[in-house]
């Protein structure tokens, strides 16, 4: 048992954990089901594994750009508050989680197991459960695993003494919202991207779908009219340049965050190690700014050096292994499809809900204060506007993303202060754990098992009522994606 043990670290630690090369073994296998030779598995698996790469990257750039914000946010106006981003929720998981419930960390990763085999197994047996996405981006589940790990423990006390089941309860719940979860995105992405055979496995699956449909039925098209894309307006005279994503995403950044920097003040950004004492605080500002445009053309062009090899090559594994199944990949791999300027404009509007959110728990003196992260108030709400674009136009957008913010602020605070996550200094704070997840603890937590019951069966439910909606068309959008717009246009 124990060699068994130490052989699944080693595949967390050194694989699992690093997403990059989880890409890379799943392209390896499924060209090698494909029968590839043995120089064309090895160029797919390195251009896979290096695409990848590029895309954290660029990612982790935009991580540390925003650095300065954070920081100041919490610094500068003496809030004393936790930080709503996956890895400060881990962080306080992993800082509480044994004085709270007298439980190692080390069980998360054996959840995260058990919840990965779950997944499989329901995707395997797709003929009954219609569930057809494999989660395989691992930080997140990381991530995830640990705050599930915490949420449940505090909904069910009494499994406590009960290590196996309590993991087994865990794993059920856990397992369902991955597959759950990732398979309600599998057509909004064919839609997106026309059909590139990937759907998100990240942390807003829930938020992205209910937004896309919101999109529809409240911002679609109205009496036969087009909606206005963003791509579709026509800026007069000196505007047009924001139709240039690049400029458009320099300019809107430098107005928006150049306003904060200047508020933090030369002073604060130089005694903090992010200003060089003596530089100028105009090209400063600058740099920073026009950065983030910098790291998302690297996002972007990692997105196109490995999508391509991922989805040919899990042909192999949906042929041989997972009948008609799709890769469940990063967020951030959507940013390559759809409108470019969808991506600063969700930003910036997910911002400015999140803002007044910190603001109003100031106001209303909150015991619980909220720091916004990036994580969530990007990929989040970049993502949602991604979507909800294309389904509403730029209304959509715009509205969709500030409401995302609202949530997101407003629903960790709610839920981290409830089970005592707060006082640790981090909640994960992205839209499904700020929305979905808090319902369904408050449900295990007041109905017991019965909770359980009713989470698992409503999530297992949700495709069975996907697939009743469409059924000649469910699997076919998987499949023969061409097949299925001649289909949709008859």
């Amino acid at each position: 048992m124990n060699i068994l043990l130490n052989v699944w670290s080693y595949f967390a630690t050194n694989i699992l954990q690093k997403p990059a090369f989880m890409i890379g073994l799943i392209v390896m296998i499924g060209y090698i089901l494909l029968r590839k030779p043995w120089y064309d598995v090895l160029a797919g698996v390195i251009k896979a594994i290096v695409g990848y790469m590029i895309l954290a990257a660029g990612s982790s750039g935009l991580v540390s750009n925003f650095r300065p914000v954070l920081v100041g946010l919490k610094d500068k106006f003496n809030l004393d508050a936790m930080v709503i981003d996956p890895y400060f929720g881990q962080n306080a998981v992993t800082a509480g989680v044994e004085e709270v419930f007298g439980k190692g960390f080390g069980d998360a990763m054996i959840l995260l197991l058990i919840a990965f085999i779950v997944n499989i197994l329901l995707v395997r047996f797709s003929k009954y459960t219609k569930l057809r996405a494999l989660f395989t981006t691992g930080h997140v589940q990381v991530q995830q695993a640990a705050t599930a790990y915490w949420l449940i423990m505090f909904a069910l006390p009494g499994l406590l003494t009960h290590n196996l089941l309590l993991i087994v309860v865990m794993a059920v719940i856990l397992g369902a919202y991955w597959a759950v979860g990732s398979n309600l995105l599998v057509k909004p992405c064919q839609e997106v991207t026309d059909g590139a055979g990937f759907t998100l496995a990240h942390q807003q699956m829930f938020g992205v779908a209910i937004n896309y449909w919101l999109a529809g039925k409240l911002f679609g098209n109205k009496k036969g009219k087009e909606v206005k894309k963003i791509d579709d307006i026509e800026l007069p005279g000196f505007m047009s340049i924001f139709n240039e994503n690049m400029v458009c995403t320099s300019i809107l950044m430098t107005i928006f965050f150049g306003a904060i920097l200047l508020v933090l003040g030369r002073t604060w950004l130089t005694e903090n190690g992010f200003m060089k004492e003596g530089a100028s605080m105009l090209f400063y500002i600058i740099e920073t700014c026009f950065n983030f445009s910098v790291y998302l053309a690297i996002l972007q062009l990692g997105v196109r050096t490995f999508v391509t090899e991922l989805t040919q090559s899990f042909q192999g594994i949906a042929d041989k292994l997972l009948p008609g199944s799709v890769p469940g990949v990063d967020c951030a791999v959507i940013f390559g499809f759809g409108s470019a300027n969808a991506v600063p404009l969700g930003f910036l509007a997910g911002f400015l809900g999140q803002i007044i959110a910190i603001v109003a728990l100031i106001a209303l003196k909150s015991p619980v204060l909220v720091i916004c992260g990036f994580v969530p108030v990007f990929f989040d709400n970049a993502t949602i506007a991604i979507f909800a674009n294309e389904k509403g136009g730029i209304k959509a957008a715009l509205i969709l993303p500030f409401i995302s913010g609202l949530c997101q602020v407003f629903g960790s605070a709610i839920i981290a202060g409830w089970v005592g996550m707060a006082a640790y200094g981090g909640y994960l704070g992205m839209w499904d754990w700020a929305v979905v997840w808090p319902v369904m603890t408050a449900v295990m937590k007041f109905l017991s098992y019965a909770g359980v019951a009713i989470v698992a069966i409503g999530l297992l439910l949700i495709p069975q009522l996907e697939y009743r909606a469409d059924k000649e068309g469910y699997f076919k959008v998987v499949e023969d994606y061409e097949a299925y717009k001649e289909m949709k246009n008859k």
